[in-house]
């Protein structure tokens, strides 16, 4: 292989073979970068179970939750949004699709999103179907240090196993929550 050299600079040039590989090397780098990135923050912002959680909870309808007894059987997801975030607006079909999938239990817990009958017209507006506790004044999500939604908990035998925020793909929560039942 013959290198030829730019006269200007005295550097050999590069053949389009390196400068493809050049691209790919730094195309890696900032990928693992921003990797890193996204874990550290998401690790920081995921909620934190209580050191005594209220695992027993009514939803909108007034129907009595087990979150402790749910999760003894297979590891339960707990979704939490609000009607008022934009963001929840992207995850809440694919939860509600999760829960159609009937594989694992999914509870979500609606922040300050308003009245049972408001959030009961929302629900019905945009066909989710996943059973939701109103958490009118945020209290839930506070006792979890909540930090931003959507923000997801999975719970294994009454225990958090995982904890997570943001956009999350369908396949993300399968594996998560599939982990959660192997480990």
């Amino acid at each position: 292989m013959t290198t030829t050299i730019d006269k200007m600079t005295e550097k050999p040039k590069k053949t389009p073979k390196q400068k493809a590989w050049g691209i790919v090397k730094t195309l890696l780098l900032y990928g693992l970068m921003f990797a890193i990135i996204y874990t550290a923050v998401n690790w920081w912002r995921q909620p934190v179970m209580p050191a005594n959680p209220q695992l027993q909870l009514m939803d909108y309808q007034g129907q009595s939750i087990d979150l402790a007894a749910m999760s003894a059987d297979k590891p339960t997801l707990v979704y939490f949004w609000g009607t008022w975030c934009p963001i929840c607006s992207v995850t809440s079909p694919t939860i509600n699709t999760l829960a159609a999938e009937n594989n694992y239990p999914i509870v979500t817990v609606a922040i300050k999103s308003g009245s049972n009958q408001e959030l009961a017209g929302y629900l019905k507006e945009h066909n989710y179907n996943f059973t939701t506790i109103n958490d009118q004044q945020g209290a839930i999500f506070d006792d979890w240090q909540g930090q931003v939604t959507p923000s997801y908990v999975i719970l294994k035998d009454g225990e958090m196993s995982q904890g997570l925020t943001g956009i999350q793909p369908l396949w993300s929560l399968k594996l998560r929550l599939w982990l959660s039942s192997v480990f």
